[in-house]
């Protein structure tokens, strides 16, 4: 074979290497009927308001495919985080650490945990907590999805970027009198109290952050980042995606044949409080104000060629330092005394299954996808939305976005300071110590390639 030939072949192959592309995945993951909600902190599901949803996208063409996954769950803890994200990347042809799975933390949703519901069982508490059987099926379903997908990739020559600022949802849920102290906390219907219907938005992004896949002209997935906690209201047993998942909808109709994907940023301490107070007419209004900001931002995005060699991914193992207040034979004492309130005994194994599998050792990963001038930051837990901004400001003028709600099984996760404060999110619903503020800064700091 002439040499002329042989560089055309190399050049040909080369050429292919390099080429990005992505499938996108959806399936149904809606609890039957009876089946627990919210941890089991709620009334268990009566009746299907809209279905609930895994949906994301495969990135091919880097190296090994990147997986990003969001559900309309409330929570994917410890072994179930661990066993869903080795199913998809079974399905994905991946490793476990180049998947993510998060959720939107809608309250009318179920959770998973297989570790916690094992525990459980062994104490007389089974099924009170999530539906397992359920959780296998729809674990199953998505990792067939994500395999079926991979066919019917598309190519990528540019992403888009925008923001676009969202009016009138996002507060903070922890109002600090002039002693530096939590004085009031504005929860998601928190616009009941006028006192907090007043009171300054305090600390939030306001921004809606859109990431978008283009094969040419033709736009192909759209990935939003948003923080704040989703409800509207909720609690009675009427399954739905509330205002997110309707303003997600929203924009999927204006974009017929676009994927569309939504994260919740680190919106633990942030909820729509002020501007929502608990009204069923409420929950559109909010929707439709998160869809205009979503709107603003497709409208805004810059689009930049791209290739799989402008795609990183890097990943931070990091030891979450668990709170002192969690004591393994005290926790078991009480998950075993059956004179206890069953809230109190799921609470107990839910710390318990974090205790042990943290002191056992565990690291949990944090991610980082790098996609051309863009960067995305994937986190555990209920995230304050102080990391967000951190991270932000350590590449000011960069575009960063962040999706939180990995690995549910820390809980709240706030700032060091927070810690002294006082408030609901840093009281027994928070399973780590001050100290994580040092461990996930420098994490991030290490993703996203600063000194």
């Amino acid at each position: 074979m002439k040499l002329p030939l042989l560089l055309a072949l190399a050049a040909c192959v080369s050429m292919h290497a390099a080429e990005l592309r992505i499938a996108t995945f959806h399936v149904d993951a809606t609890p039957p009927i009876g089946s627990p909600l919210c941890n089991g902190a709620v009334k268990p599901v009566k009746e299907i308001v809209t279905p609930l949803t895994a949906r994301g996208v495969v990135l091919l063409g880097a190296g090994e495919p990147v997986v990003l996954c969001a559900f309309d769950w409330v929570g994917i803890a410890n072994e179930s985080h661990d066993a869903f994200r080795t199913a998809v990347a079974e399905a994905a042809g991946t490793s476990a650490e180049r998947v993510t799975v998060h959720t939107l933390h809608q309250h009318d949703a179920p959770g998973s945990d297989f570790a916690t519901e094992r525990l459980l069982a062994e104490h007389g508490l089974p099924g009170v907590y999530s539906n397992a059987e359920f959780d296998r099926e729809v674990m199953q379903r998505l990792a067939t999805a994500v395999k079926e997908s991979l066919s019917k990739a598309q190519t990528v020559t540019h992403i888009g970027l925008g923001a676009g600022k969202v009016e009138k949802v996002a507060s903070n849920r922890r109002i600090l009198g002039p002693e530096g102290r939590v004085i009031l906390q504005r929860q998601s219907s928190g616009g009941k109290n006028p006192a907090a219907r007043e009171a300054p938005e305090g600390t939030v992004d306001p921004l809606v952050r859109l990431i978008t896949f283009w094969n040419a002209d033709k736009a192909v997935a759209a990935l939003t980042y948003y923080a704040t906690h989703p409800q509207s209201y909720y609690g009675q047993g009427s399954v739905n995606w509330d205002f997110v998942g309707m303003a997600r909808e929203l924009r999927a109709a204006a974009l017929p044949g676009v994927a569309c994907v939504h994260f919740d940023g680190a919106g633990g301490n942030v909820a729509a409080g002020k501007y929502n107070n608990g009204a069923k007419d409420n929950r559109p209004v909010l929707a439709q104000r998160l869809a205009e900001g979503m709107k603003i931002a497709w409208e805004s995005q810059t689009k930049h060629a791209i290739t799989a060699e402008d795609v990183r991914w890097s990943v931070e193992h990091v030891a979450m330092p668990v709170r002192d207040t969690l004591v393994e034979k005290a926790l078991l004492a009480k998950l075993k005394d059956t004179s206890q309130k069953q809230p109190d005994r799921i609470r107990a194994a839910r710390d318990l299954t974090f205790v042990r599998r943290t002191r056992g050792g565990h690291r949990i990963p944090l991610s980082c996808l790098q996609l051309g001038p863009a960067r995305v930051l994937h986190m555990p837990g209920e995230l304050f939305v102080e990391y967000q901004i951190a991270a932000q400001q350590m590449r000011a003028g960069d575009f960063i976005a962040m999706a939180a709600y990995g690995d549910y099984g820390t809980g709240y996760i706030g700032t060091e300071i927070a810690y002294g404060q006082g408030g609901y999110e840093t009281g027994i619903v928070s399973r780590v110590a001050p100290q994580v503020e040092k461990v996930l800064m420098d994490a991030i700091r290490k993703l996203l390639g600063v000194k």
